[in-house]
């Protein structure tokens, strides 16, 4: 039998215990019947609408203060207003899962003025789950992009913001308790407790692996240097092997990939059965978010880098390190190597080769598609040239310059928006691997590299030439890409082959990443005021302010580009680090994605594409350009606005096949304005004024 000391001691352990409060709708029913709005009640908790939100319908829990003062004003409100006949709430049983504390607000980015979103459906059972589940979009604008079913399997997002105090900002304003003081602490709770990952963009490829970011105190607390120190750039650095984190690893028996333990580390360990046993980890003190990728990102509070991170992985891919791996790995992830397929003579499932993709296979390219320090190149001793196939760096020479040019007072610069992206619309690739032809009569459909000589053909002298990235007219036989070869047909001339490197099998294996990364731009664009029901004058007035707007979204913004080009710059990544030797591996050429030329294709697409536009612009308005750098043209202009210059029809709509202001990929926007007298002077130098325009400092 119990002694009365026992029993005061049990009294007193529930005494200690946190405060209960009842179930979600009840707490809803009493605001109401108190007549209390939901913002009235977050004045008076100093915290939002949208966090009374949360504890009204089940997503999160307050923290003490506001635990307690919430249970006495509800229990207050109880006496005043009891419930008739309501059932006594129940919690259903289940597995352990991490505790939700409260909705992060974000509220440096997120006014509490700003309007409410939908609310979840509300449960007839008074009965809260779990994990508390997804919703819509927090931000009010974005109301049109419906984001997907949660997957009951990552019912808190892809990711979360790891904070030193046991914090993780999860996506949708969650934070959980992350009990973990060491690595692999933290790396057991984010496979086992978390409900963290992300589910597979294709139904042949795998599920995304779960992130964990790391602010610097959390780094410290883990046991991790708080920055990484070293001569080479910080972000090639490395833990060495002796470091204590990473021989806890080992001794655990989980395994780092090839990069080691860097700013982006994988830990992992072979699959058990199906299910893959990986986790991220990026540390933000280690200048794991580029400041040119994520411009301001690794500065904000863990809550709005949770948000950058979880909008960018809903509409792009969870970051798998820079925008460039991620770009690349988005390619794989959308166009899996393999499928599972039955074997006609067992019936059992194997995998095999997915139509449409790459294969799992690391592909040599054709000698003029490789790079000078390709095994390639140096072990067959090849001398017959190179693709050239890069983005323009041209300026018209000053002495083609007209008196009413010069007398015009503005330089406008126009920004092709996602140049590259436009152009892997719809582009055919190769799928296998080369085949050498002599002679071979030229076909426009078929993808691969051309021998010809293009030095016959004259073009108007204020247009940069389209054969070549400097703009200057080929002197002779040169290796090209199809797309180039084609235009030079396009123009009307003859083209004759001297030899080729042709691809037989074919298929437009950008288009998935071409759609996804286009849908993923013009939302973002869109949830920060860019329309594509905005008029031209519009369009430039809401640019004008879209980086304002939200910080947080323009940094999603800037992170999307940047996966655009770098996912194609990965294309054809060169080798790094000082004791590299031409002629050998590195560890690039062992992808199945090392492709230089599709790169090569994608680049000169986007490169004709330019040229075609500068044409149409010269017949339809009499205007050539002063300079040209990848995307940017720069064009003088009576007026300060590309209103000023740009063909409209006399119906006011934009004329076709010139440049046109808009959201979309491939559409314009302006870059800058400075004096035509400015541009001139940078011209004299040899400077390229699209390069500057924008600033204008040089």
């Amino acid at each position: 039998m119990a002694t009365e000391e026992e029993l005061f001691a049990s009294v007193d352990a529930l005494l200690e215990e946190e405060p209960q409060l009842p179930p979600p709708a009840e707490r809803a029913r009493l605001r109401e019947a108190a007549g209390i709005t939901q913002a009235r009640l977050a004045t008076a908790m100093k915290t939002t609408p949208q966090t009374v939100k949360n504890w009204e319908n089940g997503r999160s829990e307050p923290r003490e203060p506001r635990l307690s003062a919430y249970q006495r004003l509800l229990q207050g409100w109880a006496a005043k207003y009891p419930a008739h006949g309501a059932p006594a709430a129940s919690v259903p049983a289940g597995a352990p899962q991490p505790k939700v504390r409260e909705t992060f607000t974000g509220a440096a980015l997120e006014p509490e003025t700003a309007a409410p979103v939908e609310a979840p459906a509300v449960q007839a059972a008074p009965e809260r789950p779990a994990r508390p589940a997804a919703t819509s979009s927090r931000r009010p604008v974005a109301k049109k992009a419906v984001k997907p079913a949660t997957d009951p399997r990552f019912p808190h997002g892809p990711l979360a913001v790891l904070d030193s105090d046991g914090s993780a900002y999860s996506t949708d304003g969650i934070v959980l308790d992350c009990p973990a003081t060491t690595v692999m602490e933290l790396v057991e709770w984010t496979l086992h407790e978390s409900g963290l990952g992300a589910p597979k963009l294709n139904r042949y490829g795998k599920d995304s692996d779960p992130l964990i970011v790391l602010t610097a105190a959390a780094a410290v607390k883990l046991g991790l240097p708080e920055r990484l120190e070293g001569h080479e750039q910080r972000r090639s650095l490395r833990l060495p092997e002796d470091h204590p984190v990473v021989k806890q690893v080992a001794k655990a028996k989980w395994q780092l990939t090839q990069r080691g333990f860097g700013p982006w580390a994988r830990i992992y360990r072979k699959a058990q059965g199906r299910e893959r046993q990986c986790v991220q980890l990026a540390i933000l003190s280690w200048d794991a978010l580029d400041e040119r990728s994520w411009p301001g990102v690794a500065e904000m509070e863990p809550a709005d880098i949770a948000r950058v991170l979880g909008i960018y992985a809903q509409r792009v891919i969870t970051p798998r390190g820079s925008t460039a791996v991620s770009g690349l790995e988005l390619m794989t992830a959308l166009r899996p190597p393999t499928r599972a397929v039955r074997d006609e003579t067992t019936g059992n499932w194997v995998s095999a080769y997915n139509p449409g993709s790459l294969g799992t296979e690391p592909m040599d390219p054709a000698p003029p598609e490789a790079t000078p320090e390709h095994p390639v190149v140096v072990n067959s001793g090849w001398t017959g040239g190179f693709l050239n196939e890069e983005a323009y760096q041209w300026v018209r020479s000053v002495n083609l310059l007209t008196d009413e040019e010069c007398t015009l007072p503005f330089a406008v610069g126009l920004d092709l928006n996602t140049a590259f992206l436009a152009a892997a619309a719809r582009l055919v690739v190769g799928l296998s691997g080369p085949d050498h032809f002599h002679a071979p009569t030229f076909n426009p459909k078929i993808p691969g590299s051309w021998l010809v000589d293009l030095s016959h053909i004259e073009l108007d002298p204020r247009l940069p030439s389209p054969f070549t990235p400097d703009g200057t007219r080929p002197t002779g036989p040169a290796w090209y890409q199809t797309h180039t070869v084609a235009y030079a047909q396009e123009l009307g001339h003859d083209v004759h082959p001297i030899e080729a490197y042709l691809r037989r099998e074919t298929g437009a294996y950008l288009d998935p990443w071409h759609d996804r990364l286009k849908n993923a731009y013009v939302d973002t664009l869109a949830d920060l005021g860019v329309t594509r029901d905005l008029d031209d004058r519009q369009f430039l007035a809401a640019m004008e302010q879209h980086k304002q707007a939200d910080p947080a979204l323009a940094a999603v913004l800037a992170a999307i580009k940047a996966t655009v080009k770098g996912g194609v710059g990965k294309l054809r990544e060169r080798p790094q680090g000082k004791h590299y030797k031409d002629g050998e591996r590195w560890p690039a050429l062992e992808r199945p994605t090392w492709r230089p030329d599709i790169r090569a294709a994608v680049i000169s697409k986007a490169r004709i594409n330019m040229h075609r536009k500068l044409g149409n612009m010269a017949k339809m308005t009499g205007l050539y350009p002063l300079a040209v750098l990848s995307d940017c043209v720069v064009y003088p202009s009576p007026g300060d606005s590309p209103l000023d210059f740009l063909p409209y029809a006399a119906s006011g709509r934009p004329q076709p096949g010139g440049f046109r202001l808009g959201p979309t990929p491939g559409l314009a926007k302006l870059e800058g304005v400075q004096s035509m007298l400015w541009a001139v002077d940078l011209m004299e130098q040899g400077l390229n004024p699209a390069r500057h325009i924008k600033g204008g400092d040089v």
